[in-house]
């Protein structure tokens, strides 16, 4: 089962949690943006340790710890990865008092009725398994939502929560990721759809048994907060979507109780040509920004 004292962390610890779990598709623009061109690499085995490189370099950082940070969300291959040649999650915990997390699932499905669901995870048992094995908290996996297509929203959430039973029975804690892309149109009526197929989830759960749950900032401040609130959530975090650092931070500041898991706005101006230093200073920057945000609410 689940660590009581990274669980007592995740419930009531004061700071925000690191999204570095970009994944085959993701990778190749978030080295771009860290300055590292495709012509860097030439196989994925090249990249992926390339990332892994940007991974730990952040992660071993002065600015990543457990006073700010209380949880980070790993791909599958950094956490078979090593940190000064410890596994990457036992390092998170031992080296920064920070626990881990990991993305599971396989990417999206194509679109279909305003929704994007999760791809079929034949493997997930396995994935589970080595996951316990890893010393992994908990996990994430994320489906996407384009339109306020009740019948697509309300598939989302089922589908979702059906996943997430299977990972609690390995005595994992899912994060549960339903995003509402920040483009669309009837944003504020699709946040109103999602609040009130997970409320209806969440109140089929068995008493005492809790998920966490990941959104998108919403249109209207605190339209979550019923989720916050809910005896079955052990804490709701706030997707970046595509808002710059500033615009999220702002949004998030005005929503009691939710706390970030920002992936690009984290990493925001970290340059793989930047000196230790200048790194640090911009990581630090960056984490007490999203940290102040987080607690404002």
């Amino acid at each position: 089962m689940t660590d009581q004292t990274q669980t007592e962390q995740i419930r009531s610890g004061k700071g925000f949690i690191a999204a570095l779990d970009q994944s085959g598709g993701s990778t190749p623009k978030a080295l771009k943006l860290y300055g590292v061109d495709e012509s860097a690499y030439t196989s994925d085995e090249e990249m992926f340790g390339l990332i892994h490189d940007m991974r730990a370099r952040i992660i071993k950082s002065d600015a990543f710890d457990g006073n700010r940070i209380l949880g980070a969300i790993l791909f599958e291959r950094t956490m078979d990865s090593e940190i000064d040649g410890k596994p990457t999650a036992t390092y998170l915990w031992e080296n920064c008092k920070v626990v881990p997390f990991l993305k599971i699932d396989k990417g999206l499905a194509d679109e279909e009725d305003g929704v994007r669901l999760l791809k079929p995870m034949p493997d997930l048992d396995a994935l589970l398994k080595k996951a316990v094995s890893k010393g992994i908290f908990g996990t994430k996996m994320r489906s996407v939502i384009d339109a306020a297509s009740a019948t697509g929203i309300a598939a989302v959430v089922a589908q979702q929560f059906e996943v997430g039973k299977q990972i609690l029975s390995y005595g994992l804690m899912p994060i549960i990721e339903p995003e509402v892309t920040i483009s669309i149109a009837d944003k504020a009526e699709a946040e109103q759809i999602l609040l009130a197929e997970i409320k209806k989830q969440l109140d089929a759960l068995p008493e005492g048994q809790q998920v966490m749950l990941k959104l998108t900032l919403p249109e209207v401040a605190n339209t979550y907060k019923p989720l916050v609130d809910h005896p079955n959530v052990l804490r709701v975090v706030a997707l970046s979507g595509g808002y710059s650092r500033d615009e999220a931070n702002a949004r998030l500041s005005q929503n009691t109780g939710m706390i970030a898991s920002f992936s690009r706005a984290l990493t925001e101006g970290l340059s793989a040509q930047q000196s230790d230093a200048d790194f640090n200073k911009t990581l630090d920057a960056s984490v007490q920004s999203i940290f102040d945000a987080s607690i404002a609410g």
